[in-house]
């Protein structure tokens, strides 16, 4: 068999010397490498290092004769199995949104016929910024996979989402991406899943969350890729690794979440998870508040937060064929679920008992039901991996029913 080949461009960040060990591994597992790397990115490694490493020509200039007659930019563009950026700056990300070709990489980026990869690595407010999660919704519309960075301790000094993925964690994307296909239940369907909290900002430094870990919505996202589903996973901050083969796109606030959301359609089906935050503070400080001796607390004006199950289920010719729902609840559990079926006009509610003394909400397990217009089934507590793979399951039999 012959090995798949990867095209690595390498662009300009200081996590670009993770882009060695990413060769390292991928030659280890048989992958023919070759890279392309731009100005910026030979500021922070060598062409020699990536050639010693991959075994293969380092490519960095659109208008060399001599690459151009032996391999022109349209042919390297096409001659690999996937074409994978590491580290992918907020730069050459807004280049590959724009469709811009102004040097070898983004010109190879624009030529391709095949699979792209991303992985995303900044300075914390270059990601969170409009304008970077505006073209990360665009090049997930468009197909392009995503390995989201991780929050951590940055070169800057700072702390949060930028950091980039391990590069071990990329390479098993890069796995999943180029292992053949397996035909399930969910091939050919589009899968649309939320997870995690969202953070409603009242400064710099505080905001409205609440408990939730991501772990329930990540499970349910691998459960369905494992279905043969094309999955796009819309995530709050969370710490949970992504899953692998899934595209992911990381938001922050409500409002952030309910515009990927809507980037991603259209699918075929849709599982909110997401434990969305109510409500948002009406105007959120550009500075720290601080505590002034004798004074009274801040006042704060609250907002609700748009629904997005609502928006997204709510009947037109973008609604997804299925919708799912959760509803977390303390007291009520089956009545506020029945409620919420009907309200939010879902084809089913995944209700969950969130009390304190369940110890659920964040943890390893859940204790559900699948509340819809026929009933409801009551599940055992489990593991979330198994709520998921039976969710998805349900889903998949859903399909089987249905007319296309």
């Amino acid at each position: 068999m012959t090995a798949k080949r990867i095209l690595l461009i390498v662009s300009g960040g200081i996590a670009a010397f993770k882009a060695l060990e990413l060769v390292r591994l991928l030659r280890r597992a048989n992958y023919g490498v070759t890279c392309v790397l731009t100005k910026n990115g030979s500021q922070f490694v060598t062409p020699l290092s990536l050639q010693a490493l991959s075994e293969s020509k380092v490519y960095s200039d659109l208008f060399s004769l001599t690459d151009e007659s032996e391999m022109g930019h349209i042919q390297l563009s096409r001659a690999a199995d996937l074409l994978v950026v590491v580290p992918a700056t907020a730069n050459i990300l807004a280049k590959m949104a724009s469709g811009l070709a102004d040097d070898l990489a983004s010109t190879v980026l624009l030529a391709t016929d095949k699979p792209v990869l991303v992985a995303p690595a900044m300075n914390v407010r270059m990601w969170l910024h409009s304008a970077t999660q505006a073209n990360m919704a665009l090049l997930a519309q468009r197909g392009v996979h995503v390995v989201a960075p991780t929050e951590g301790a940055m070169a800057c000094n700072e702390f949060g989402p930028g950091r980039l993925a391990e590069p071990p964690e990329i390479l098993a994307v890069i796995e999943t991406l180029l292992r053949p296909a397996a035909a399930g239940p969910l091939t050919g369907r589009h899968a649309l899943v939320t997870s995690g909290p969202t953070h409603e900002p009242i400064d710099p430094v505080r905001y409205i969350a609440n408990r939730s870990s991501g772990r329930q919505g990540a499970a349910i996202a691998a459960a369905l890729a494992e279905l043969g589903a094309r999955v796009t996973l819309v995530c709050g901050p969370v710490s949970v690794p992504d899953p692998a083969g899934v595209t992911v796109r990381r938001v922050e606030t409500a409002q952030q979440m309910l515009d990927a959301c809507q980037s991603a359609l259209p699918a075929d089906v849709a599982v909110f998870a997401a434990a969305v935050a109510d409500w948002r503070v009406e105007q959120a400080a550009t500075g720290k508040i601080k505590k002034q001796p004798g004074a009274a607390p801040p006042a704060l004006t609250l907002l609700p937060n748009p629904d997005i199950l609502a928006t997204i289920a709510a009947a037109g010719p973008n609604r997804p064929r299925i919708v799912v729902g959760f509803a977390a609840e303390t007291d009520d559990l089956l009545a506020n679920a029945q409620g919420k079926l009907v309200r939010k006009n879902a084809d089913f509610i995944v209700a969950n008992d969130v009390s304190p003394e369940t110890g659920i909400m964040g943890g390893a397990e859940n204790a559900v039901h699948i509340v819809s217009a026929a009933g409801v089934e009551t599940w055992p507590r489990l593991g979330k991996d198994e709520v998921a793979r039976r969710l998805a399951q349900r889903i998949a039999e859903a399909f089987a029913g249905i007319a296309d």
